[in-house]
């Protein structure tokens, strides 16, 4: 790869990303010719610098896992975009914004633009999709009844998921779901923040299914 002639600012963070690329340009269909001329800032693992869009996308459908993530959005709650974020770090297949279909990107950095994005109008229009498609709907909240993730064997191909940051799951997203599960605490509070939540369920899923490969 080119040298990185400079440093500037990606997603408004100094000190981050590539500048122009240094030297012939290489070839191939994947380079974004004006990112190798101006740099790139984006935020993008260091494979993916100088690469179009689209071709990270395509890459990416490659070797995406088969969970998906569902995020219920009817407060425009700033915790969707951490979720949105950790799906795409994980590998999520897709993920789905269950309620308003605006919602508060901020905090995903724009790595929603890497992946494949659903809106459901209800978890009735969720559950519908889910069952069409053979995945399993998997709430992650602490509720009463609800099981230990930690000891919970996650089906590999399901939706994981989650409600707002407060409230939790609604009512109607509880009675579609075919499990809820929790995650175990020790501490005083009576629960964590939904972007961490997600960001724990998500690895325990990458942890089965990638990382322990047993029957």
């Amino acid at each position: 790869m080119g040298s990185k002639a400079g440093v500037g600012s990606e997603d408004g963070v100094d000190g981050v990303g590539v500048g122009p690329w240094v030297g012939d340009w290489p070839s191939g269909d994947h380079w974004d010719p004006d990112l190798l001329r101006e740099g790139d800032r984006r935020n993008v693992v260091d494979a993916y610098r100088y690469w179009r869009q689209d071709a990270i996308v395509a890459d990416l459908d490659t070797r995406r896992h088969d969970f998906h993530v569902a995020v219920e959005n009817w407060g425009h709650d700033f915790n969707i975009g951490s979720v949105i974020r950790t799906a795409n770090a994980m590998g999520a297949r897709a993920f789905h914004i269950v309620g308003k279909r605006r919602w508060n990107r901020r905090g995903a950095m724009v790595t929603d633009r890497y992946q494949h994005e659903h809106h459901q109008p209800d978890a009735a229009a969720l559950a519908a999709w889910a069952r069409a498609e053979g995945l399993t709907l998997v709430g992650i909240d602490n509720l009463p009844g609800s099981l230990p993730l930690e000891t919970h064997d996650l089906p590999r191909a399901c939706i994981l998921v989650f409600g707002q940051e407060g409230p939790g799951l609604s009512e109607a997203m509880r009675s579609e779901c075919d499990v809820v599960l929790h995650i175990e605490q020790f501490g005083s509070t009576r629960s964590i923040n939904a972007g961490a939540a997600a960001a724990i369920a998500m690895h325990a899923w990458v942890r089965r299914h990638v990382f322990d490969q047993h029957p």
